[in-house]
């Protein structure tokens, strides 16, 4: 029995990757097993009209889900509990650096440690004596919050997950190094929160694109620290333009709306989908 969901960010209309993905999910799942999830803590880009179009959009392709989970903005408080849970652990530290003042630091290193997403943090924060972090915490304003990669790892010891495309998949704790699990405006970032909500909402198998195949290693990772249960995966293909490009909210000429109010027929939208 497989339950899956279809997890968007309501910041633009879906366009034809979103058509894949949540087609994809609904194939994947066991009858009653499709859900959908509002991911929506990047709450200044997010707009209710959103909310809405994805829904009549989902339902005219003949995907609307069996059932809707609450969204991330109403699961704060849970955020807030994962998050204290891992500081319980020390698998996280504070971290006061700017993006500026981190990027500074990485160009004044000769050999930068480089990860499949860019430059990997520094770990500035990471190096600070215990009274200084305390002092900081202080005086200072709300902070983020960094996985410490190398604790996280000695915590848990060696992991695996499994993907329906790529098969057993060891585990690279340092993969995306020391990365933000809290932001300092919306005390949570998507890496926590997916994991997070994907456990309560008993998701037993994760369709996503293969672009998250590396975040899945920080997900196995972070599930092991909290004793969550490990989903099944399948990272499928990305729908990309004639260049090769992986479709963003900004292909406004591939939303489903504009194949809608052009006519089209939710079949031949459905026909323009690569296959599986």
């Amino acid at each position: 029995m497989s339950q899956t969901r279809f997890a968007p960010s309501p910041t633009g209309l879906l366009h034809l990757g979103h058509a894949f993905a949540a087609r994809v999910a609904r194939e994947q799942a066991s009858p009653g097993g499709y859900l959908l999830r509002f991911e929506d803590i990047d709450h200044t880009r997010v707009r209710p009209e959103y909310y809405a179009a994805a829904r009549e959009d989902l339902a005219w392709l003949g995907l609307a889900p069996d059932r809707e989970t609450p969204p991330q903005l109403e699961r704060a408080a849970r955020h807030r509990e994962v998050l204290a849970r891992l500081r319980s652990l020390e698998a996280v530290y504070p971290c006061f650096c700017t993006r500026r003042e981190v990027e500074a630091e990485i160009s004044r290193m000769t050999s930068a440690p480089h990860g499949p997403e860019g430059p990997l943090y520094p770990g500035t924060c990471r190096a600070l004596e215990p009274e200084e972090r305390a002092r900081r915490l202080e005086t200072g304003g709300a902070p983020a919050w960094r996985l410490n990669a190398t604790k996280a790892a000695t915590l848990v010891g060696p992991l695996d997950f499994d993907d329906r495309r790529h098969g057993r998949v060891q585990v690279d704790p340092g993969l995306l190094g020391d990365l933000v699990l809290a932001r300092k405006d919306i005390g949570t970032s998507y890496h926590l929160s997916v994991v997070a909500d994907d456990a309560d909402d008993g998701i037993t198998l994760v369709t996503r694109g293969e672009d998250l195949l590396p975040a899945t290693h920080v997900h196995r990772l972070l599930q092991a620290l909290l004793g969550l249960p490990a989903p099944e995966y399948l990272h499928h293909r990305l729908v990309t333009d004639e260049n090769g490009r992986r479709l963003a909210k900004r292909d406004d000429a591939r939303s489903i709306r504009h194949f809608r109010d052009a006519g089209c027929s939710a079949g031949e939208v459905l026909a323009m989908l690569p296959g599986d």
